[in-house]
């Protein structure tokens, strides 16, 4: 089993952080894959404890299909999910927020294998470690850029979070009327 552990400091309160990153409006929006869709369980808001969303789409030249499940779910302080389907013997991402005097601190920590003896454990430690750590800090890196904007509200505040999400997967860089945004992540 490979385990990957991330560190990232956000200028912004731990509320908004956490809620960013339960968000399935802002998960799809921000994926690095503009391919990769919501095909079950939650579909758009937030996530909670016990929820479930199935992802579709190439990931991680793995499979199509990836489910995970919310295992543990303390408000504003921690999250973990569970993959209960998918290409992977074993994936499980936890999440620890802390606020800061300075904003948030979020400690990720991600466990997987996907199985199959010795050849498997050089697929782990080969191309897929190397993949999931680009994700991660890619993940990360637009939950940074949007706690740190006004990008954020587009994802908590909207009355219509899939118009929102649709627009980012639309590859424009326009995030609605009037309001433009040179965001690397959302102009995919």
């Amino acid at each position: 089993m490979v385990t990957i552990r991330t560190v990232t400091w956000i200028d912004a309160p731990v509320e908004r952080c956490f809620k960013l990153a339960t968000s399935v409006d802002f998960q799809l929006a921000a994926s690095k894959n503009k391919n990769v869709k919501v095909v079950a369980g939650a579909k758009s808001g937030l996530l909670e404890q016990g929820g479930t969303i199935t992802w579709q789409g190439p990931m991680f030249g793995l499979g199509r299909i990836h489910t995970n499940r919310v295992e543990a779910f303390r408000p504003f302080s921690y999250l973990f999910e569970k993959m209960v389907s998918g290409g992977f013997k074993v994936y499980e991402h936890e999440r620890h927020f802390a606020a800061m005097d300075d904003g948030t601190r979020i400690k990720d920590e991600v466990r997987f294998s996907v199985g199959w003896g010795p050849f498997g454990r050089l697929i782990d430690k080969g191309m897929l470690k190397h993949r999931v750590v680009a994700l991660i800090k890619w993940q990360n890196e637009a939950l940074k850029e949007t706690a740190e904007s006004d990008l954020w509200k587009r994802f908590l505040e909207s009355s219509s979070p899939e118009v929102v999400a649709t627009e980012f997967q639309g590859g424009g860089k326009k995030l609605g009327p009037k309001v433009e945004t040179k965001s690397h992540f959302f102009a995919h």
